[in-house]
């Protein structure tokens, strides 16, 4: 058969099983197991590298916003890279979307292809990330994927950027790309990439995104084709195998130690605080969480339903079961405690998630969901809350949301310049310590992009650029403390922020004060001062304007009262805390030249 002929197998015969048994243990000592699975992993780094080095875009290059793993035939995950959860948790979802749109359509993989896929009804985290997967054969049968996940920073919506809050259905908010081969057999689809690139406003920088995707994928599937001939197809998708039950026997020993019984917690998000839609605003969220013997079930049930014409709703697939599983395995699986246990899908039996067809965790088509951050990121935080009540040891209080904006504008060439900024969180206070400052939050995990690099590539002048003081959730163990960063335009452009937790604070834990929210404040500090809601849809920004981001504070762990007075004494010193905050919050009293008054700290706190 040629590249470019189409095979008459069906999809689902491609993808059967191949080289599957019970005990693939059986078939492959531990030793060549392990290495081949080493091995797996670091074709996924090496994808990471690859894509990292070759992207345009800051999002992909400085802030990691991106994924790499490699799947079986079945779509089912043998490994990945280490970036961004809310990248990698998806990708079997995408693979699965793509085997059940070719099933629809009569088309199949073939060598040569590279298929396009960001469909968040078939898989996608949300419409702006999307798949490049290349499908891996070996002796002409399909065997495997390597597949690269990214953000990229327009996507042909009907505003510019992906922080779209203001949006009537899925079609309005990006160009819709569902399993679409951009190479055949080998011949680049040269009408696919002309209608992806006459669609979007930085053709050049997303483009080339694309274009390092397609390369990164490329390296796995040779690096796994070097893997099968170095070791033997079969002992290779043994190993995989045997990886899989691995990781899955630990995830159960884990779970199999908690109590049986459900576990539950509750919570708002802010919504739409400036709509008079009283269904857009305080949205109502609830995990319930069951332990039975060996495995865990995660009810969404309660959570509020869809809200039409608002972008904030969540693929299921794609952002809220790797939202979950993200949590339940690294409060089980911590590597402080545990050696690595590999990332695929093994992790994944154990866990079963449950969320009615309408709810704004389990949408109906067409609802739009390119929003779908901040919602998402809340169901991690109330399952790690509903995980509290059974290994408060292994968890952390209430965590502070991130925001995500986009600032753009048209230079005087006549050509779109974008930019996406992630500003940080903060974790909530642990039992044994703070919580974290100014980081990416649960399954966010993107990195900084430095201030040198926004400056020098964009007109936006980051003016301020600090911690928060004297707002902190207090505790035994603190909250942790949230970023303010301020953006200047230096020239007119147009921002729109996708954030959360302007409203409702992140929440305390036995004892612990919950934290502090987060603020959107245009022009602070001068007489034109504005404080604005949580989401900003595609505001006007002229010369000179700034706007401050300030993130929440994450809650505290613990009475204040029993804070090591030393810790209060150095947050002192570090300006997070004034000296009268360190008296009436936490009862240390410090002299003149901050030295801690024992005696008069001991009377205040028994008083």
């Amino acid at each position: 058969m040629s590249k470019t002929q189409k095979s008459t197998v069906s999809v689902r015969d491609q993808t059967a099983p191949r080289a599957t048994v019970d005990d693939p243990e059986e078939h492959i000592d531990p030793v060549t197991s392990r290495v081949i699975s080493g091995s797996l992993v670091n074709i996924c780094d090496e994808m990471g590298h690859k894509l990292t080095r070759m992207s345009y875009s800051s999002i992909i290059r400085e802030s990691e916003d991106f994924g790499c793993a490699l799947l079986d035939e079945q779509a089912r995950q043998l490994c990945e890279t280490d970036s961004t959860p809310l990248q990698m948790g998806p990708i079997p979802a995408y693979v699965e979307g793509i085997i059940e749109l070719f099933e629809e359509r009569d088309e199949s993989f073939n060598p040569g292809d590279v298929v396009l896929h960001n469909d968040p009804y078939y898989g996608a985290s949300h419409a702006p990330d999307f798949a490049i997967v290349v499908p891996v054969f070996h002796n002409g049968e399909l065997t495997a994927f390597s597949v690269t996940t990214a953000h990229h920073l327009d996507v042909g919506s009907d505003k510019p950027g992906t922080c779209i809050i203001e949006t009537i259905d899925a079609y309005s908010e990006s160009i819709r790309l569902d399993a679409l081969k951009i190479v055949e057999g080998g011949e680049r689809n040269d009408t696919a990439w002309q209608m992806i690139a006459d669609n979007i406003r930085m053709p050049d920088m997303v483009m080339g995104d694309i274009e390092a995707q397609i390369s990164a994928a490329r390296v796995g599937a040779n690096r796994l084709e070097d893997l099968f001939e170095e070791y033997g197809h079969d002992t290779v998708k043994y190993a995989g195998q045997a990886a899989m039950n691995y990781s899955e026997d630990r995830l159960r020993q884990k779970i199999d130690e908690l109590p049986d019984g459900t576990y539950s917690a509750e919570g708002y998000i802010d919504g739409f605080l400036d709509s008079p839609n009283p269904d857009e605003k305080d949205i109502f969220l609830a995990v319930d969480l069951t332990v039975d013997g060996s495995e865990i079930d995660v009810d969404l049930s309660r959570c509020d339903d869809q809200v039409d014409n608002r972008p904030i709703n969540m693929p299921f697939k794609g952002t809220v079961i790797p939202a979950v599983l993200l949590v339940i395995r690294s409060t089980l699986l911590d590597t402080e405690e545990h050696e690595l246990v590999p990332q695929n899908n093994g992790i994944t039996r154990p866990i079963h998630v449950h969320a009615p067809k309408g709810s704004i965790a389990n949408p109906r088509f067409p609802a739009p969901t390119i929003a779908r951050f901040c919602p998402g990121n809340r169901i991690a935080d109330l399952t790690l809350k509903a995980l509290a009540e059974v290994v408060p040891e292994k968890t952390c209080a209430g965590i502070g949301n991130l925001k995500v904006s986009t600032c753009s504008g048209v230079t005087e060439d006549e050509e779109y310049w974008v930019y996406m900024d992630i500003s940080s969180g903060s974790y909530g206070g642990r039992s044994s310590k703070d919580g974290l400052d100014a980081v990416d939050t649960l399954y966010a995990n993107t990195r900084n992009n430095p201030i040198e690099d926004i400056e020098s590539h964009y007109p936006l002048r980051v003016s301020k650029y600090e911690l928060r003081e004297d707002v902190e959730g207090a505790g035994k163990n603190r909250g942790g403390i949230g970023p303010i960063r301020e953006l200047e335009f230096t020239s007119p452009g147009r921002v729109s922020i996708e954030g959360d937790g302007n409203k409702y604070a992140p929440w305390g834990f036995d004892g612990g004060n919950d934290g502090t929210t987060g603020a959107i404040i245009r022009n602070a500090e001068t007489d034109s001062e504005e404080h604005l809601s949580s989401k900003l849809e595609n505001q006007p920004m002229d010369e000179g304007q700034r706007l401050r981001l300030v993130g929440p504070c994450g809650g505290g762990w613990g009475d204040p009262m029993e804070r090591d007075p030393e810790k209060v004494r150095a947050d002192v010193l570090d300006d997070l805390v004034s000296i009268e905050r360190a008296e009436d919050v936490y009862g240390v009293v410090l002299t003149d030249e901050l030295e801690i008054d024992a005696e008069a700290t001991k009377q205040l706190r028994q008083d």
